[in-house]
């Protein structure tokens, strides 16, 4: 005989004791169960800089993005900072001339770089400002450390990065970040910043950074790109984690504030296995290559921008990283508003 719909309905539902999707049920319970938390409170803005005024040079593989002059740089800041984001990171682009072996132009004081970082101080004060302690964008060899007879050498890198961290700090910088991959760099770094008074100046350690295929458009916004070799032997391989965090846990102990892995996105568990073995907040940086490849979809109409955007920021969150560096931020903020 067949059931009618009467007799349907009287059948006992299915016990089931776990129903996951109750808490799923309605945006307000997925808001109230939302483990992990996205604001732009959590950005820093990386930005370019280069000389001149009213300039803004866009990058081929970085939609978006542009290398700004100082009056440029400190609007788009203002505008960061109106969205809630608090801090900026700054890299300069320099033309050839200005460039040598020592990178001495690291610690002109009335270089590119310093006059950006007093500029923006003095226009918004309670924005942060960092800067990038690394050879690179001085240097006519490319490096981050100092070449001699065709190999980077540690020690003698050292003090160049110690007097060009000296000029930012000088210059205002609140967080000096060497990206520059040295052995006992932090420490060194450490000990001058607090021999000339910088005991308040945060260091910003580029823990873990790979030799990553992800800064191709980077070095085309710097025009940093090693004139020969690669930077392997300065710089991780992507197959490690477990050397990651011997370098997160000796930064930690030379004295560093904040950690950071970089790439993001293609070292999550990177970022798992530093926030658990440090003591110290955990920074991770969403670089250009990651950048580039959103744009390029989004262009293409392939995948949905926004929603990436937001969906990428919070796997880097909910990997661990407590604060993330993006060329994303304004837009993400926006999003988030």
């Amino acid at each position: 005989m067949a059931h009618s719909d009467h007799d349907h309905h009287e059948e006992s539902p299915i016990f089931l004791p776990y129903r996951p999707r109750r808490n799923r049920a309605s945006a307000a319970i997925r808001s109230l169960v939302r483990e992990t938390e996205l604001s732009p409170q959590h950005f820093i803005l990386p930005m370019f800089v280069v000389e001149g005024r009213s300039v803004e040079e866009p990058i081929g593989a970085m939609p978006g993005v542009a290398r700004l002059s100082i009056d440029r740089l400190v609007e788009t800041a203002r505008k960061a900072a109106d969205l809630g984001i608090p801090a900026v990171a700054l890299f300069p682009a320099l033309p050839d001339p200005l460039k040598d072996p020592f990178a001495r132009e690291s610690a002109n004081p009335n270089g590119l770089l310093q006059h950006a970082v007093a500029a923006i101080k003095s226009a918004l004060p309670q924005l942060a400002v960092i800067t990038d302690v690394a050879m690179d964008p001085y240097s006519s060899d490319g490096h981050d450390g100092l070449l001699q007879e065709g190999r980077i050498v540690n020690d003698e890198t050292l003090p160049i990065l110690a007097e060009m961290a000296l000029a930012q700090a000088e210059a205002g910088a609140d967080i000096v970040a060497p990206s520059d991959m040295m052995d006992g760099r932090v420490a060194f770094i450490r000990e001058a910043l607090d021999a000339h008074g910088f005991t308040e100046v945060a260091i910003l350690a580029y823990s873990a950074k790979y030799a990553s295929a992800f800064y191709g458009p980077f070095r085309e916004a710097l025009d940093s790109k090693p004139r020969a070799g690669d930077k392997k032997t300065y710089q991780m391989d992507p197959a490690n984690v477990r050397e990651a965090r011997r370098e997160a846990l000796l930064d930690q102990e030379e004295g560093a504030d904040i950690i950071m892995v970089k790439p993001a996105l293609p070292y999550l568990d990177v970022i798992t296995t530093v926030q658990a073995a440090v003591d110290l907040p955990v920074a991770a940086y969403q670089v250009s290559g990651e950048y580039a490849m959103i744009q390029a979809v989004a262009e293409k109409g392939w995948m949905a921008k926004d929603d990436l955007i937001l969906e990428t920021l919070i796997s880097i969150r909910r990997a661990g990283a407590d604060m993330i560096l993006t060329y994303f931020a304004m837009e993400a903020a926006a999003l988030l508003r």
